[in-house]
């Protein structure tokens, strides 16, 4: 049985609630938080070697660290809860049934970044969540966790939910503080990053749901304690959003360094494949990371069994391996088409391009028109290599990911399972498509 530090309370009765919260140990980082200084507090979070867990699994410790502390302009702290990639549904699960959890990590996180002012950027179709963390703001600023002189301490700091219209693109920090500041979402050249320059161009710093959840066991255990949890630079443990293929999909809480071999096959995670089928493709960690067959997914390349981990889901670099990511685990059984689903997600992010840079603007749309071309049976074995070309003139030539995040599944499908698109081109009539995940993938 896995160690448990974010969902140890999820069944309690009750504890969407204040009072049952409070109850079970609610807020009592926030007091330990008070009698300390901020820059205790972040040496704690690095000790603990929290990482990101939106998806680019950078030390929380250091990026806390670079804001800009000789400026007199106020910091401000963003809570990225815009959780818009396919596959991943982990911070709406938690801000649901643990909202008090994500309020209680932003109190400690604003105290030790001098923040007064913070805010929850929630995604736009979420709008019951947002009421959820509006009765729970409200409930902890009866209780005097937030407001003025918080616990007598002198401290001050004010909450807002704010909700976004439904834009994928404003889950890359800077197109989201564009939006927060009633702009069009769209990203902006880095540097200055938000440490320095960020909301209203005052120093920022902008955290995953997740990851402000986690400074709360990091503060109460204490960071050396925490670090002891997982593996290696993996520590603590992770949130994953498994779907697809599975016997039992759901939100699971892991210790970073489970085998993904026993995840995806224990009862006490996603329960094997359904109906006994063998497993085809896995996307490890939502719809922007690389797919790999299941033989690669499995064991590395060197034949080491992998490791839920971001190290040893990445070993061999994306010829062999793919990333953590945002734990979306997107599971695809053996009658599972690739070309077809890698279309799905193809469309959503044409559709989900702002449009501010010419490869991804124009290049998504030219992966999608080639994918369908392909599915409609009037496919070419030439479009395998245009679309390999395609996605190589997007990586990396674009100001946020997300020209990437559109790049890496075609790349990684083509050099995977090649076979599959050839089948599509010189026969498309033979192929039977008797699973497609489009239905089974929560976004």
């Amino acid at each position: 049985m896995s160690k448990k530090v974010l969902l140890n309370n999820i069944s309690v009765p009750g504890i969407q609630g204040y009072d049952v919260y409070r109850a079970n140990g609610g807020y009592a980082s926030v007091e330990k938080a008070l009698k300390m200084t901020p820059d205790a507090i972040i040496e704690e979070v690095k000790k603990s070697g929290l990482r990101g867990r939106g998806g680019a699994g950078f030390p929380t410790g250091m990026k806390w660290s670079f804001i800009d502390k000789k400026t007199s302009n106020p910091h401000y702290l963003v809570c990225n809860a815009d959780e818009s990639e396919p596959g991943t549904f982990k911070d709406r699960y938690l801000m649901e049934k643990l909202p008090h959890l994500l309020i209680e990590g932003m109190i400690v996180s604003s105290f030790a970044l001098d923040a007064h002012t913070s805010y929850i950027y929630i995604r736009g179709e979420l709008l019951y969540v947002y009421h959820i963390l509006e009765k729970a703001i409200a409930e902890a600023y009866k209780a005097g966790w937030l407001g003025k002189n918080i616990m007598g301490t002198g401290y001050d700091l004010d909450l807002y939910v704010h909700p976004g219209a439904g834009a994928y693109i404003c889950g890359e920090e800077t197109g989201l503080i564009e939006s927060l500041e009633g702009k069009r979402g769209n990203p902006r050249m880095k540097p200055p990053f938000p440490a320095i320059q960020g909301l209203w161009m005052c120093p920022t710093v902008v955290n995953n749901v997740e990851t402000l959840a986690a400074v709360v066991p990091v503060m109460n255990m204490g960071g050396e304690e925490y670090a002891k949890i997982g593996v290696g630079k993996s520590t603590g443990t992770k949130l994953i959003s498994a779907c697809g293929h599975i016997n039992k999909p759901g939100v699971y809480e892991i210790e970073l360094g489970l085998p993904v071999e026993e995840f995806l096959n224990s009862d006490e995670y996603c329960g094997g494949v359904k109906n006994g089928r063998k497993l085809k493709a896995v996307v490890a960690g939502g719809s922007s990371v690389p797919i790999l067959p299941a033989e690669l997914f499995l064991k590395t390349a060197k034949g080491e069994p992998r490791l839920m981990s971001y190290e040893s889901l990445a070993d061999g670099g994306f010829a062999t391996g793919t990333m953590l990511g945002s734990g979306g685990f997107i599971v695809m059984d053996e009658t599972a088409s690739v070309v077809k689903n890698l279309w799905n997600f193809t469309r959503f992010y044409h559709h989900e391009s702002c449009g501010q840079c010419s490869p991804c603007r124009e290049g998504t749309g030219w992966m999608e028109k080639v994918l369908h071309k392909i599915l409609d049976g009037h496919g070419k074995m030439s479009d395998i290599d245009l679309l390999w070309d395609v996605q190589s003139k997007i990586e990396g030539r674009t100001i946020c990911p997300l020209g990437d995040a559109a790049a890496w599944p075609v790349a990684s499908a083509i050099r995977h399972f090649r076979k599959d698109f050839e089948e599509y081109i010189q026969n498309p009539q033979s192929i039977k498509e008797v699973s497609y995940l489009a239905d089974l993938v929560e976004a």
